[in-house]
């Protein structure tokens, strides 16, 4: 194991000096390239069973780094050097289809289901609602599981691998159910197909982003540069992909028949996984390390174990710095990376202090000292947590996409020219159109003029994006409302009050700004939350880190439903609901304002959070990009 030691500061026993001494004769030997071997104390200390060993090293930059391996054995330091041919933007694009197919196929299901449920199934409206509810929120956790499984055991390659096989088997069998109208059971099979596109989808949506990020080398200045574009163009292929299908699927589906649209789906998805295969020799894979829970865990134990320890500052006393087995995780190119100390969570730097149990005993003990870079990791997990909390009032609010702002839509005049009316779904694209337009100018424009007041490579920071898509989310329900307002006046100046079921004399584009407002959010807060819960996780964690990002959106739609199901509740008692089944009689417009002051405290609690969020700082960069070890004074 690595050790890095801080200055003297107690004195040590004669038993410990004796056996130093012999330790500092025999490195004496070993560390030729050294400037300063090791120097043992020549004083002693208190016989204390949790006393540290101070050491002091330092070594010469002039020559090839060495580490210390096992109290005093060394080896070369390992290179962390990728394989040039690997990776890059070439190996991302083909991944980023992949992406599109998906969230082709996702959009294709689910942008229609409540009309199948409905239409050809026959259940009432408020069961079906209920069943897709439950369909996404169950499609929304299941990534939780899959990458823990993808950073466990079978990596994102295998992982993407298996999971598109399993949603294209759930596609293949929702077309054969819909499509054989003697299929004997018919309705089972159908909800099977759609659970099964929920496990696919659990094992795709966390590997492939992160697989596609892994491609760009954050070692090097330029590629990490690179990473953040890519991270805006990755959603531009999300949006792209979804909009097409509710263009175009939707439209197969209810005007062709719902088996040949099913069939499009997965003939797409199918194509996709050809693509992806084609660039396999491409790819920058990272092999999975066993259990990131595991590792956790060790933390936790061995910062309670030896929760009585004194010294607890770097500098001050004996800490493992590194772990031999944490290098060389990724498949030609990069090894793990060692973290620098944090002050945060301090309570935790004791799992990695070095006492006098650890020192007389060969073999370390993983579940009583860990490396400083395993403590960070677990610092890094334990710190985004209030970052993912303080963003579920940003997926309530982006919820009403596809639900109150629907619901608007249908009350108003669709038509466009004499014969044609689009469905209210349909406005949906202008949240597309708007993100695919605002990610050009903000990666082309905003990013080169902020990066000249900032000298931030990206311009802003992760959490500046996104606490400025929160802010946009407060004004987009805030102009939400007076829409609602506005509508709620021509439905009242028209008589149409007690009749839901007319259309008003409104164009259904006055709703125009709050899809556009509600593409801008995305742009900021959804890529930032893309983007900083890839970077910030541990690298064998990553794929949980999308899980989690990911888990934001399903658990904002159950407190958008909760939140209804509390005003509801509230209203009542007044004898006059706010949202009712009239919405020409409903207070919708009073909703979208508690959303906006929900939104305004929760930015005031974000910017709280973010303020004392510490990103990940890795131990061993220059001004080129490239790792070195540390020198250690």
């Amino acid at each position: 194991m690595k050790s890095v030691v801080g200055q003297e500061q107690q004195q040590q026993h004669q038993p410990q000096q004796k056996q130093l001494g012999k330790a500092m004769e025999r490195d004496t030997c070993l560390y030729k390239d050294m400037t300063t071997p090791f120097i043992p104390s020549s004083k002693s200390h208190s016989n204390h069973p949790h006393h540290t060993t101070p050491l002091l090293l330092s070594m010469d930059n002039s020559v090839a780094p060495m580490v210390i391996t096992d109290y005093g054995f060394q080896k070369p330091a390992i290179s962390s050097q990728r394989n040039p041919s690997k990776g890059g933007w070439r190996a991302a694009t083909f991944i980023i289809f992949v992406e599109m197919a998906e969230r082709f196929a996702y959009y294709g299901v689910a942008g229609n289901l409540i009309t199948y449920l409905t239409n050809v199934l026959g259940q009432s409206t408020p069961t079906a609602a209920k069943n897709v509810n439950i369909w996404v929120g169950v499609s929304a956790m299941f990534p939780l599981l899959g990458g823990l499984i993808a950073d466990s055991y079978l990596g994102r390659f295998q992982t993407i691998i298996y999971s598109s096989a399993i949603y294209l088997a759930g596609l293949l069998l929702m077309t054969l159910s819909v499509s054989v109208k003697s299929l004997r059971h018919h309705r089972a099979v159908f909800f099977t197909a759609l659970y099964i596109l929920s496990i696919g989808e659990g094992g795709h949506k966390p590997c492939v982003q992160t697989f596609a990020a892994d491609q760009f080398d954050e070692d090097t200045v330029e590629e990490k540069k690179v990473k953040s574009s890519f991270f805006n163009w990755w959603y531009v292929g999300i949006v792209v992909g979804s909009a097409s299908a509710i263009l175009l699927v939707i439209y197969v589906q209810d005007n062709v028949g719902w088996g040949i649209g099913f069939g499009i789906l997965a003939a797409v998805v199918t194509g996709a996984l050809v693509l992806f295969l084609i660039g396999i020799r491409s790819y920058r894979r990272q092999r999975p390390v066993g259990s990131p829970l595991t590792r956790v865990m060790q933390v936790l134990v061995a910062a309670a174990r030896k929760r009585r320890v004194d010294q607890t500052r770097y500098g001050r006393a004996a800490f493992l710095m590194d772990d031999d087995e944490d290098g060389g995780a990724v498949e030609g190119g990069r090894g793990g990376r060692s973290l620098a100390p944090t002050n945060q969570l301090r309570f935790l730097d004791k799992a990695a202090i070095i006492d006098d149990i650890d020192a007389s005993t060969k073999k370390r003990n993983h579940w009583r000292l860990c490396s400083v870079t395993q403590v960070e990791e677990v610092k890094l997990v334990f710190s985004l947590f209030p970052i993912w909390l303080s963003c579920l009032t940003f997926a309530t609010v982006i919820a009403q996409l596809s639900t109150f702002f629907t619901k608007q839509g249908s009350t108003l005049d669709r038509s466009i020219g004499p014969h044609f009316v689009i469905p209210p779904a349909t406005l949906q694209v202008c949240t597309g159109i708007t993100i695919l337009t605002s990610v050009g100018l903000y990666d082309r424009l905003l990013v080169p003029i902020a990066r000249k007041f900032t000298g931030h490579p990206t311009g802003i920071t992760m959490l500046q994006r996104i606490g400025t898509g929160i802010f946009f989310s407060m004004l987009t329900m805030g102009v939400a409302a007076l829409i609602e307002t506005k509508r709620i006046g021509v439905a009242s100046e028209y008589g149409l009050l007690d009749t839901p079921k007319a259309t008003l004399p409104m164009k259904i584009w006055w709703l125009l700004p709050q899809y556009m407002m509600i593409g801008m959010c995305d742009v900021f807060a959804i890529v930032g939350m893309q983007e900083l819960f890839y970077d910030q996780m541990p690298e064998e964690m990553r794929s949980i880190g999308a899980a989690l990002y990911i888990s934001t959106v399903g658990v904002g739609s159950l407190m958008s439903s909760a939140a209804i199901s509390i005003v509801q509740a509230i209203t009542s008692v007044t004898g006059e609901k706010w949202l009712g089944n009239n919405l020409n009689r409903a207070h919708l417009n009073y909703f979208y304002l508690v959303l906006a002051a929900g939104s305004a405290v929760n930015l005031i609690v974000y910017i709280w959070v973010a303020k004392r969020f510490v990103y990940r700082k890795p131990e061993f960069d220059d001004p080129k990009g490239h790792r070195n070890e540390a020198e250690v004074a």
